[in-house]
């Protein structure tokens, strides 16, 4: 599931997206990964919540596109079932998210 609301500051107006799985279907650690951070799996962890979700919440510069899937502790790659799907150079698909 992934939510999507607005913040301004003085200084800056940015998305904030989360992006959630249930713990059924991942019972292990997780990261969203994509190119708003690099494909770093350290960068955006997924956290357990009480509710049977992991999820995070990530800072996006509004008006763009952004490629991403989550990568869990095994090397497994996974998309988000509620996000638009998008080719990749590695004969895959990536999930894509506008901001």
């Amino acid at each position: 599931m992934i939510k999507r609301s607005t913040a301004t500051t003085s200084t800056a107006t940015t998305t904030k997206v989360t992006f959630s799985l249930p713990t059924t279907d991942c019972d292990q650690p997780v990261s969203v990964v994509g190119d708003f951070n690099g494909w770093d799996p350290l960068a955006h962890p997924l956290k357990k919540r009480s509710n049977g979700t992991r999820s995070v919440s990530v800072e996006l510069e509004p008006g763009r596109s952004y490629r991403f899937k989550y990568l869990t502790d095994d090397g497994s790659w996974l998309v988000d079932p509620d996000a638009e799907m998008v080719g990749n150079d590695y004969a895959g698909v990536d999930s894509l998210i506008a901001a």
